[in-house]
């Protein structure tokens, strides 16, 4: 389970910002505006953040921006690299998955933009774009 102060970084790619509209898949039409911000497996190993596979974990967070867009917003650890895989690839909102798309929009994030997200406690995450 993350702790306070543990972190990580990510370069964001087309797929985090246009996940409703570039895929690979046939399983349901485009939805504009979806995004998700990417777990790397490394770091969901290291910081054991599980799916709804690990029964037992927690993989509802509450995510705020530092730019202040995103406010005590409910996402959750989601995906994985193959069926039955224990591990997140993930973070989405939680019912909403425009949520992080929403974001990468206000605050005009681009393909090679970085995100940090820093945990503040076991359950809680704060996003910013550097």
């Amino acid at each position: 389970m993350p702790q306070a102060g543990d972190s990580y970084t990510i370069t964001l790619k087309k797929a985090h910002l246009q996940w409703g509209t570039h895929r690979y898949t046939s399983t349901r039409g485009f939805v504009y505006g979806e995004g998700y911000l990417q777990i790397p497996r490394h770091v969901a190993r290291r910081l054991n953040i599980y799916n709804s596979n690990q029964h037992i974990a927690n993989i509802v967070y509450i995510c705020n921006s530092v730019d202040g867009v995103l406010n005590n917003v409910e996402i959750k650890a989601s995906g994985s690299m193959v069926a039955g895989d224990h591990l997140a690839k993930q973070f989405q909102g939680n019912g909403n998955l425009q949520v992080f798309g929403n974001w990468y929009s206000q605050i005009n994030a681009q393909i090679g933009d970085k995100v940090i997200v820093t945990w503040t406690s076991p359950s809680n995450i704060t996003i910013q774009k550097i």
